[in-house]
């Protein structure tokens, strides 16, 4: 959602930079995706000034140039060639001086001195079309006389500069859907350092200039729509909009259409209370009815399609026939057109579910539905029927002919808390104070209707849909005290024990903090993402996703069988922020459904722990001292390793395999008593593609459910710092290529179980000279007696065994 800075400082007089804005409400929970200068008029006039003709004279070589001279107001005169028809001397006229930069479309074009048929001119007297006021080329622009030489058009043409603010609106945030939400958030903010309120434009003058209208409203599905207001306003003028208006809705990225609709957009996103209006002569029987229609009733929307309604569809109607899909969008007979004059306003709450479901069957997503399926305001809609009547009277003309219609039965009430102080300290980790509790509950509008010595009682009002139960209301002081503000603990156990029951929480902060010491950064991600993701894939079916019955939206439809897809989202967020070097780690939980005929339908379900690693880019970074490198499969496969050792595993007696995967294009996996350990490998560019990531990345899955059970049964050894020196010895060896490393090193162990510690590849080697289907290994073995120092005769002995089994049973040559 766009929020304009300027719209935002009408409501709250502050004096921040953009970029403490945008700060400020990253901070306190209303992300700013980024933001951006906007300008009335592309360009913003500059380098244009306004002009005097004080000489205009025919170009000797041609038929319709002219030769000018024009007073910009520095001293002297300056030659401009013209080829429009209507220049003249006197007249006062828009120019282009050189280096001003003027765009046509996606165009731009920077004015230069030139020399145009052998005359000089130094700049360009200029269009309407060519500066962007407007469409006209027939001639050049000619100035009222009392327009001021030398002054820039800027000025003159009262050009708006503002900055429009990317916020990336979660689900649970309505409230913050609009300028008042944002504005009310960032009151509450400022008002713990300073005494800073929001303000709203006075409706106090609001009146019926009569009471013709003879229109009554009738709601007959009060389930689905708890609140219904109306008026009407007569003799209206729908006409194009006034420069302020246009300005406003064209900053948030809007395009005007006419008053009437203009203004009901501008109280969306003003309030966050979606308005529809209708065409009053178009309401057939003056009754405005609530309801819904059969299945199969056909309606056409304002898109021009027509579509089936369903029996749950809510539906805004006449005597006749209906009109509106409620809360979703207009019907394409009753809107406004250039031709209304009378015009029924409308302002009301419907029920999230009915919006939701409506919307999901008929593929729509307004701004309207967008607000309507998060729940919006019941105590805003008449505040906003008012000032959007009022709005109208003004900018089209025409009286207010109805009292105000309001239809709500039963009142939404405050929501009811309980609050304890032991619990808000417990939460956010530190002892903040009742006073700061108790000025921040005030600040965002939280009624305290009771306290005592353990806590508070509290009102919430209605439009905080997300603010509902005692955590809720513990974030919301937390958010706005600051999350900054919260000092980590100092304390660090680098100590890692194992029992019956291993301490869950406890092992994954030692793996995270052994993983961020390695350079590694922690990343969550949604738990819900696209279905299309697992579309093609053997290692994750499409038919063992978990879908959502109703969606947010299609990129949140199903609930992920892994984190691989979150995380190369989240590559690719870095990557296309010239951040490609990364090192990422993820705890989560990976959904799967298993359908079993005959089975419990929940025990279809299934929910994992995960970890996963991801790593991409460059190794170690270019400098004068060394060479760039890039992340490879086996810097992975050391961290993987790294972290198994650090929980106990013995990784040489873990069973490694060659992983086929079809989401790796390379691939190993590490099993125990045939249980899933890890897979690592290189990302195929299947799984890499939806995301236009074009370097390799090499992902790691831990199955943290299984190393749980399996650490059950480590225990811990003590062994003294052995005495006697160990010996290395190394071999190369040529093998087939289908000979794996470890099958080489599974041979060594079972030939020398005793003395041999460990077996190590320093270097593989293919090429032309070792002939087809070949490759060398270059091997370390370390020898090691705990007793007595190993003799060269013992030595050689184990090696010239460890040959020989490798001739026999590899085929192997020593080289």
């Amino acid at each position: 959602m766009n929020i304009s800075l300027n719209w935002l400082k009408e409501y709250l007089k502050i004096d921040l930079s953009v970029e403490k804005v945008c700060e400020i409400l990253t901070s306190i929970g209303l992300e700013v995706g980024g933001y951006e200068k906007f300008e009335s008029i592309r360009g913003g006039l500059r380098g244009l000034v306004i002009g005097e003709v004080k000489t205009c004279e025919a170009h000797p070589d041609s038929d319709h140039l002219h030769l000018t001279t024009v007073d910009l107001g520095d001293g002297r005169l300056t030659p401009i060639v013209c080829g429009a028809p209507n220049v003249a001397a006197g007249q006062k006229v828009v120019v282009a001086t050189i280096g001003t930069v003027l765009y046509d479309g996606d165009k731009e074009f920077t004015i230069k001195k030139s020399k145009i048929r052998g005359q000089e001119s130094e700049g360009m007297i200029c269009a309407e079309d060519e500066i962007g006021i407007g469409h006209d080329h027939a001639g050049i622009i000619v100035l009222p006389s009392d327009a001021r030489v030398g002054m820039p058009a800027a000025e003159y043409y009262h050009i708006t500069t503002d900055y429009t603010i990317e916020i990336d609106i979660t689900p649970n945030r309505v409230d913050g859907a609009s300028h008042l939400g944002v504005a009310r958030d960032l009151a509450a903010y400022l008002q713990q350092t300073q005494e800073i309120h929001y303000t709203l434009p006075s409706v106090a003058h609001f009146a019926a200039d009569s009471n013709t209208a003879g229109i009554s409203i009738e709601v007959q599905r009060p389930e689905a729509c708890p609140r219904y207001a109306g008026v009407c306003i007569e003799g209206v003028k729908v006409q194009e909009s006034p420069e302020w208006l246009q300005t406003r809705l064209k900053a948030i990225g809007l395009h005007p259409i006419n008053n009437v609709v203009d203004i009901t957009n501008f109280i969306l996103f003003e309030l966050g209370q979606p308005l529809h209006s209708f065409d009053k002569d178009k309401i057939k029987g003056n009754k405005v009815i609530v309801r819904s229609f059969p299945t199969g009733t056909r309606f056409t929307t304002l898109d021009g399609v027509e579509r089936e309604l369903n029996e749950n569809d809510l539906m805004v109607c006449n005597t006749e026939e209906p009109m509106c899909i409620a809360g979703v969008f207009g019907g394409l007979e009753s809107g406004i057109t250039e031709a209304t004059t009378n015009v029924f306003l409308e302002s009301a709450c419907f029920d999230p579910v009915f919006v939701r479901k409506t919307a999901r069957r008929h593929g729509l997503n307004t701004d309207a539905s967008f607000r309507f399926e998060r729940g919006t305001d019941p105590n805003i809609v008449i505040y906003a029927l008012k000032r959007a009547a009022l709005l109208i009277k003004e900018l089209g003309g025409g009286k207010i002919t109805s009292e105000i219609i309001d239809i709500y039965p039963n009142p939404v009430a405050d929501f009811e808390v309980e609050v304890k102080y032991a619990h808000i300290d417990r939460l956010i980790g530190k002892k903040i104070g009742q006073d700061t509790i108790k000025k921040i509950l005030n600040a965002l509008e939280i009624k305290i209707v009771k306290e005592d010595t353990e806590g508070l009682s509290l009102q919430i009002p209605p439009y905080r849909v997300d603010v509902r139960r005692e955590a809720d209301v513990i974030e919301d002081i937390l958010r706005i005290y600051g999350f900054n503000n919260i000092e980590v603990p100092a304390k660090v156990n680098s100590t890692l024990s194992y029992s019956e029951k291993p301490d869950d929480f406890q092992l994954k902060n030692k793996i995270a903090d052994l993983l961020a010491a390695n350079g590694f950064n922690e990343i969550m991600n949604n738990s819900l993402t696209k279905a299309s993701y697992y579309e093609h894939l053997e290692t994750y079916r499409p038919e063992e996703t978990v879908m959502l019955f109703n969606p947010l939206s299609s990129d949140l439809s199903a609930m992920r069988q892994s984190l691989l897809f979150g995380g190369l989202e989240t590559i690719a967020y870095n990557i296309n922020r010239k951040n490609s070097n990364l090192r990422l780690f993820e705890f989560g939980k990976a959904y799967t459904f298993h359908k079993k005929e005959g089975e419990n339908h929940l025990k279809q379900y299934k929910e994992e722990d995960k970890l996963a690693l991801f790593i991409t880019g460059d190794k170690i970074q270019a400098s004068w001292n060394s060479k760039e490198q890039k992340t490879d499969f086996f810097n992975l496969k050391s961290y993987a390793e790294m972290i198994l050792i650090r929980l106990g595993f013995k990784t040489e007696i873990l069973t490694l395999e060659e992983c086929s995967a079809d989401i790796y294009r390379e691939g190993i996996s590490y099993t125990q008593n045939g249980k899933h350990i890890v897979t690592i490998g290189m990302l195929s560019h299947k799984v890499l593609k939806p995301n236009d990531i074009e370097q390799e990345v090499y992902y790691a899955e831990f199955s943290w459910e299984n190393i749980l059970k399996a650490i059950k049964n480590h225990t811990i050894t003590f062994t003294p710092m052995p005495k006697f020196p160990a010996v290395k010895r190394d071999l190369a060896l040529l093998l087939d290529k289908k000979i794996s490393f470890k099958e080489v090193r599974d041979i060594a162990f079972r030939t020398e179980k005793k003395l041999l510690k460990s077996v190590t590849l320093f270097d593989v080697y293919e090429g032309e000279k070792l002939g087809a289907g070949k490759k060398s290994y270059a091997i370390s073995f370390t020898l090691q007696d705990d007793e007595k120092t190993l003799t060269d005769k013992q030595i050689d002995k184990i090696m010239n065994k460890l040959m020989g089994t490798y001739k026999h049973q590899l085929s192997a040559e020593i080289r």
